[in-house]
């Protein structure tokens, strides 16, 4: 077993945002590897996550965010479970941070549920149509267009956006901050505004 400084589970601390005693849990738990207890303390984020997912969420923030030279802006509405939380810095940091993702790739829907099942099936006609997919055996033109579906979330949808140039989603982002704050967080809906873009 390494020894476990003070300086390593601040590192960890600070590359992770969970609590100092979680954090020299999981350097002990994986040996002093720093890799290994990132995916540790993420997996317990995750299952912590899940465990509040249930937990109604009423408080939260409306926050705006207008991009530099005024010609994009958003409102988002992130919600919690109480107003303590949503007036904490982290929390606000959080709202602002999907504001300006919001901003910047300008998704269409906050998930894939929120997408209405006619434009599922309109999209999922037009790939099927593509002639790059009709070219190929029947057995696999499903798979293609299933695979492509999720490419299209990708873009689409806020919570399955590539965060930033990150590895993670803003899923994943959001499962942090529950993870860390303690408390469910829900993104519910948001708006952006572009000059002179109609949509």
């Amino acid at each position: 077993m390494s020894d476990i400084t003070a300086a390593d589970v601040k590192a960890l601390r600070e590359q992770t945002g969970a609590g100092m005693m979680d954090c020299k849990r999981a350097l002990l738990e994986a040996d002093g590897d720093f890799e290994k207890a990132v995916v540790i303390l993420r997996e317990r984020g995750l299952a912590a996550a899940a465990k509040r997912s249930a937990r109604e969420a009423r408080e939260g923030l409306v926050a705006s965010y207008i991009h530099p030279g005024g010609r994009v802006g958003v409102l988002v509405e992130v919600n919690c479970e109480t107003d303590f939380v949503a007036r904490t810095e982290q929390f606000a940091k959080l709202v602002r941070e999907l504001a300006m993702q919001v901003a910047g790739l300008s998704p269409l829907y906050v998930d894939a549920a929120a997408i209405p099942a006619a434009d599922v099936e309109e999209k999922r006609a037009a790939l099927l149509a593509d002639e790059a997919v009709q070219a190929k055996p029947d057995s696999v033109r499903q798979q293609i267009v299933e695979g492509q579906l999720k490419k299209w979330h990708a873009e689409v949808c806020l919570l399955d956006q590539p965060f930033r140039d990150t590895d993670m989603t803003v899923r994943d982002l959001v499962t942090n901050a529950i993870a860390t704050i303690g408390e469910n967080i829900v993104v519910r809906r948001f708006v952006r505004f572009a000059l002179a873009e109609d949509r």
